[in-house]
């Protein structure tokens, strides 16, 4: 075997079993150091050289990139997350025919549509969609993202946070509480739009917590300007905080009598 094989796989079982420690900063280290070793294998994306341990080389490289996806959702990395996804991402498509399949490879591109959903990039989220096989849209891991971007676009919030409870993959469940985040303030900016007020009870459900505590903490952090008194929680002071612009109307019809006179020399 190759020595420098032997060496990256060596620092690579470093890497899991800090990894299994949850010793994440170590994880963080090795991984910088493996990923400048791989440099040295000829056989991997971009160029895919027919070196002797190809096949070896590459399925040692997409599983380190499998775990270095993994890590960044552990550390909430998601920016990590993206760079990692794309260097992977290359195992999964074009050396599909010399690998054997790994267990791991639906469940992250699952996660990948989780993180687009998260970021609210429905393009993206559809068009890695429909890069996938038919096969892989049935795995369970596909199908639960594509489930929760359906209720999301339905605004059938509570699917959505209900969700978290049946999640394929305990890697998931970070993600699942972005989303959930997500769908609080997006009811949060309809009511606030829709309601003067509403009472505690009311907002409590709209916004789907379960205790007057957990409505409090969340308007304490991200709607300071709300007011909550006499149980109720009124939003009027957040829509007095917005300042109105006024419409310049005269100086419009003027501009656009110009534009008429301009437009009737013009014909």
């Amino acid at each position: 075997m190759d020595p420098k094989f032997t060496e990256v796989s060596q620092v690579f079982e470093r890497f899991k079993a800090a990894f299994v420690r949850k010793d994440f900063d170590t994880c963080t280290q090795l991984l910088s150091q493996l990923k400048v070793s791989l440099t040295g294998f000829k056989s991997l994306p971009p160029l895919f050289e027919e070196t002797p341990n190809a096949v070896q080389e590459l399925t040692l490289a997409r599983d380190i990139y499998e775990h270095a996806v993994v890590l960044s959702v552990k550390i909430e990395d998601q920016d990590s997350f993206e760079r990692d996804f794309f260097q992977l991402k290359p195992y999964y498509t074009d050396a599909r025919g010399r690998l054997q399949s790994s267990p791991q490879e639906y469940p992250i591109l699952g996660l990948n549509l989780l993180r687009l959903l998260v970021q609210n990039r429905i393009a993206e989220f559809h068009t890695e969609l429909e890069l996938l096989s038919p096969s892989a849209l049935e795995n369970p891991c596909i199908k639960h993202a594509v489930e929760l971007e359906q209720s999301f676009m339905e605004g059938a919030y509570n699917r959505v946070l209900s969700a978290r409870q049946t999640v394929p993959h305990e890697t998931y469940v970070y993600f699942m509480d972005l989303l959930a985040k997500t769908v609080r303030d997006e009811i949060a900016g309809c009511s606030e739009k829709a309601y003067d007020s509403l009472s505690i009870n009311d907002a409590k459900k709209m916004l789907l917590f379960s205790s007057d505590k957990e409505l409090l903490q969340y308007v304490e952090e991200e709607h300071p300007e709300w007011e909550m008194k006499n149980g109720c929680v009124f939003f009027q002071r957040a829509k007095e905080s917005i300042p109105c612009k006024e419409i310049p109307s005269l100086q419009l019809i003027n501009q656009t009598l110009s534009y008429a006179r301009e437009l009737e020399r013009i014909v």
